[in-house]
């Protein structure tokens, strides 16, 4: 944990928070062996960060000096990121790594290779979702929360929303065997899509290439989405 987040509730005045959460409280006790005094980074959710002291620790809370709290949190990645929806173990991952890089939003997209089943999974719900991104901001001493937008319909996706999402964005569309290499280090605002396992069908690549998006493709090595969404973002950004 390389930032203590904390949210509005712990917040009880301009200098002082009080931590609650059973988890950060373990990992402060377990893992940094805090004790009275220490100095810890710390974030106000969708706020600034900075260092702040431990006054007191006990089995039931934590109290913090937050008077130093001053900067702001690191710049978001210019992108909106449509994600196929991944299987519920690389979900996990994938929402904590696509955090920790600064996507700030994100859509989980079904389409033809996506099972149905994954979206009946737990891993969905809004709190474990919310647990993900919170240890991505962690991760990266971040404090502002993505927003995860979940679209059950690839077709709904595409007549509905997809032309709004390309408002004053450059559409990208990662895919296997596409004409065009990952551009690098570009500054414009972005929608970046990602299929799923096995890639996009063949319908949805020609639906999205109508629709004014750009193929590209990071090489002949086919990879796991959690690698190609990491390998994609690092490139463009």
């Amino acid at each position: 944990m390389n930032l203590i987040l904390l949210s509005p509730d712990d917040v009880e005045n301009t200098t002082l928070a009080r931590v609650r959460c059973p988890r950060r409280l373990t990992h402060l006790r377990n893992i940094h062996r805090a004790c009275q005094g220490d100095e810890f980074t710390l974030g106000i959710e969708n706020g600034l960060l900075g260092k702040g002291k431990l006054l007191t620790l006990n089995t039931q809370e934590a109290v913090f000096d937050i008077s130093q709290l001053n900067q702001s949190p690191p710049p978001a990645l210019p992108v909106h990121l449509v994600l196929a929806l991944p299987r519920p173990r690389m979900l996990a991952r994938s929402l904590e790594h696509i955090t920790a890089l600064g996507v700030k939003q994100l859509t989980l997209l079904h389409t033809r290779r996506v099972e149905k089943s994954y979206w009946q999974s737990p891993e969905l719900n809004e709190d474990k979702i919310r647990q993900h991104l919170e240890l991505g901001l962690e991760q990266a001493r971040d404090t502002r929360l993505p927003e995860v937008t979940l679209a059950r319909g690839f077709r709904p996706f595409i007549e509905d929303h997809l032309s709004t999402l390309l408002q004053g964005r450059r559409g990208l569309l990662a895919h296997p065997g596409m004409p065009e290499a990952c551009p690098r280090g570009i500054e414009t605002p972005s929608l970046l899509l990602i299929g799923p396992e096995g890639g996009f069908i063949d319908w949805e690549v020609q639906q999205l290439l109508a629709a004014g998006c750009q193929g590209i493709h990071l090489g002949p090595r086919i990879l796991r989405v959690e690698t190609a969404v990491t390998a994609l973002l690092a490139r463009l950004f």
